[in-house]
């Protein structure tokens, strides 16, 4: 069993950064990919980004490639999302997610683990 829990969400203007953090509970989060989704109001939940287990492979979302970077510290069970050039279409609710298989996926259902989200508004 692993739990996840997000942070680092808040209020930014637009053209601005912030930077996610979400904290594992788990021996085997090492072995595990991760990813970011997002959902906003009445919207589905969707792909942003991942990476894989070992950090060595990532993958994004096209209309967030160049400006979100995913990344991993396996010695402290943490992923992160770094966002820069926030846009008001970026403004959502931010999901952390771990796939046990340990390969990168962009699908919602590879997903065994959810976080409980941390809200992220870009404002105009």
């Amino acid at each position: 069993q692993v739990q996840l829990v997000e942070s680092g969400g808040g209020l930014v203007q637009a053209g601005g950064s912030l930077r996610l953090s979400c904290a594992a509970s788990g021996r085997t989060f090492s072995t595990y990919a991760m990813g970011w989704f997002r959902q906003a109001p009445g919207k589905e939940r969707d792909f942003v980004a991942a990476i894989s287990w070992s950090g060595h492979s990532t993958y994004y979302a096209d209309s967030v490639k160049g400006r979100f970077t995913i990344s991993r510290d396996n010695a402290k069970n943490t992923v992160y999302l770094q966002m820069n050039s926030l846009k008001p279409e970026d403004t959502a609710v931010y999901y952390c997610a771990a796939d046990p298989k340990g390969r990168i996926a962009t699908s919602r259902s590879e997903y065994d683990y959810w976080g409980q989200g941390t809200q992220v508004t870009a404002s105009s």
